[in-house]
């Protein structure tokens, strides 16, 4: 499935979702039901992936957890915040270079329109 198919999916759960539940829950809460969105629309999706880093030849199992990844292309971090940040975009980009992943959504759900709350980031690839 293509890049912006995919990611188009992914914004239109979200939006669907934030109709329906507006602003003001918990992180964790939206990404179960993202997840639900995501997978009954046919998409892969894996919850907390656990992804090691490496360090001079040193494996960490500690590394970090992705919240989402859609088709094990897409990576999306839920959010749940007053505003988004540069350390935000910039801890995506990082995940989206040590993972070798071509697209990341950071969704923020807590604003008043959906799309005020959505940044693509790209790795190598053009927006």
């Amino acid at each position: 499935m293509e890049l912006n198919n995919i990611s188009g999916q992914i914004v239109d759960a979200a939006v669907t979702i934030h109709r329906e539940l507006g602003p003001g829950l918990l992180e964790s809460v939206y990404e179960v039901i993202l997840t639900h969105e995501l997978k009954s629309r046919n998409l892969g999706v894996d919850r907390q992936v656990v992804v090691p880093i490496e360090y001079r030849g040193l494996r960490f199992e500690e590394g970090y957890r992705l919240d989402l990844l859609v088709e094990d292309t897409i990576i999306v971090e839920v959010k749940s915040v007053r505003e988004l940040t540069d350390v935000h975009k910039k801890q995506l980009l990082t995940y989206l270079r040590l993972q070798n992943k071509p697209l990341g959504l950071i969704l923020n759900f807590n604003v008043s329109l959906m799309k005020q709350g959505i940044v693509r980031i790209a790795n190598g690839i053009e927006q």
